[in-house]
């Protein structure tokens, strides 16, 4: 099952003055969303982040800063579930 995620809308963003370029974050990225050149991470594939923050967590220097959203991980799986499109309703009562 290959997913599909809304264009421009994650909220990942990487510091890289803080980058260290330890190589964490592209370790437990599960979709690939960093590259590694001279020694620093590089988001180049923004629109497959799902906003798991697995890759902030992992960062030594906190250099990566990730909010849950329309891309989070729970509106995507929810979407493969329920067959429907990845939405997220944080906004409301019930949050993912």
């Amino acid at each position: 099952m290959k997913p599909n995620y809304l264009k421009n809308v994650a909220t990942l963003t990487l510091d890289t003055e803080k980058c260290v370029g330890c190589g964490k974050c592209g370790e437990v990225c599960p979709h690939g969303v960093f590259d590694f050149v001279n020694d620093k991470a590089l988001i180049t594939q923004r629109d497959l982040c799902m906003e798991c923050g697995a890759c902030a967590l992992n960062c030594p220097v906190n250099a990566l800063e990730v909010n849950a959203g329309v891309g989070c991980a729970s509106a995507i799986i929810k979407g493969w579930f329920t067959g429907g499109a990845p939405t997220c309703d944080c906004s409301g009562s019930e949050c993912c």
